[in-house]
């Protein structure tokens, strides 16, 4: 059994959401049983949705949301369908670094990241080299050389 985690741009403009499943599909075929995503832009929108349509004819596999703030409203709750936590420890330290901190809690539970990242700059890419250099097996669905 192994968890994979996921790091991509807030805007993922050219990535089809079929080749998004299929590269999970693979990862669960393989023998992933647990994914952890975040919560902010498009590419965790689009990762989340694929884990809930997976999960349907996977059944053995979990998947949750993980969050870097508390949420303040009772939709926030809701969005997620009981597949979010907020990490222990999350609430320590400066709230700018809020996201820092939960990508870092991703990092140390996987084995495995899948990312899009098309820019050799930002924080979809320091989190997915940080993750390559903590050796988990690095997926990339974007065009940038990691």
């Amino acid at each position: 059994m192994s968890v994979c985690t996921f790091f991509g741009h807030r805007e993922c403009c050219g990535l089809d959401k079929a080749v998004l499943r299929s590269a999970i599909e693979d990862l669960i075929k393989q023998g992933t049983t647990e994914f952890l995503v975040g919560n902010h832009g498009q590419f965790d929108g689009m990762v989340f949705s694929c884990l809930q349509d997976l999960s349907k004819e996977y059944p053995e596999i979990s998947y949750s949301v993980v969050l870097a703030y508390l949420p303040t409203r009772k939709e926030a709750y809701d969005l997620y369908q009981g597949h979010s936590f907020y990490p222990e420890g999350q609430e320590l330290g400066p709230a700018k670094y809020a996201i820092h901190r939960r990508n870092r809690y991703l990092i140390r539970q996987a084995d495995i990241c899948m990312c899009y990242v098309n820019q050799t700059f930002g924080g979809a890419c320091k989190f997915a080299r940080m993750a390559k250099n903590h050796g988990l097996r690095l997926i990339n669905l974007g065009s940038a050389r990691l």
